[in-house]
C-alpha cells in the first residue's frame, strides 16, 4: 500500500487505488498508480484543506500527457523520501474534466504544479517571475526534493513565499 494516501475525509476514487488506461488516447497506460487522481474539484478542494501537517502538492494536467507522465514518474519518485512531510496528487484540468482551477490558478500550461500547506497557496520564487507554481517538467528528483524541503520548512515558519534553492531564470532561454 502506497504511503501517499490521502487524509480520511477524501473517499477512495477508482482511479486511485489502481492503475487505470486513459480516456483520452485509449492506449497510453497511467505510469503512476501511486499518486492519486482528484477526478472532480470537490477532491481537489478537499485535498488542500484537510491536510493540517504535511505539504500538498498537485500537479496539474492532462494525464495522458507526456510531459505530465514525466513529471508524475519524479514526483512519485520523490513521494518515498518525503512521505512524511509530503502527499502528492494529479488533478486532469481538461475542460472535459476538472477546469474549474485553470483560469483561478491560471493554469495555461501542459503540466503545472503547485504547492499547499493548512489550506493556503504557497508560492516560490524560481527566477522565472511566476512564483505560484513550476509549470516545466522538472525531471531530477533530488532538486524536486530540495524545492518541496524548502516550500515545507518556509510554510512551517509561516511564510507564504520563499526562495528555490537553485535559480531557473535561464532554464528556459531562448
Amino acid at each position: 500500500m502506497s504511503n501517499t494516501i490521502r487524509a480520511d475525509p477524501l473517499p477512495p476514487t477508482p482511479s486511485s487505488t489502481s492503475a487505470t488506461t486513459s480516456t483520452h488516447t485509449g492506449d497510453l497506460p497511467n505510469l503512476t498508480p501511486d499518486v492519486p487522481d482528484l477526478p472532480h474539484a470537490f477532491y481537489v478542494d478537499q485535498a488542500i484543506m484537510t491536510e493540517e501537517h504535511r505539504l500538498v502538492i498537485i500537479r496539474f494536467g492532462d494525464h495522458a500527457d507526456l510531459e505530465c507522465q514525466r513529471q508524475d514518474k519524479v514526483l512519485q519518485q520523490c513521494a518515498e523520501k518525503t512521505r512524511s512531510w509530503c502527499v502528492f496528487y494529479k488533478c486532469n484540468n481538461r475542460p472535459d474534466k476538472v477546469p474549474q482551477f485553470n483560469q483561478m490558478y491560471e493554469l495555461y500550461d501542459r503540466c503545472t504544479v503547485m504547492f499547499f500547506f493548512r489550506n493556503k497557496h504557497m508560492m516560490c520564487d524560481f527566477g522565472t517571475g511566476n512564483n505560484n507554481k513550476i509549470n516545466w517538467v522538472l525531471d531530477d528528483k533530488q532538486e524536486m526534493v530540495d524545492i518541496l524541503e524548502v516550500i515545507y520548512k518556509g510554510a512551517k515558519k509561516g511564510r507564504g513565499l520563499v526562495n528555490s534553492p537553485k535559480d531557473y531564470s535561464t532554464r528556459h532561454a531562448y
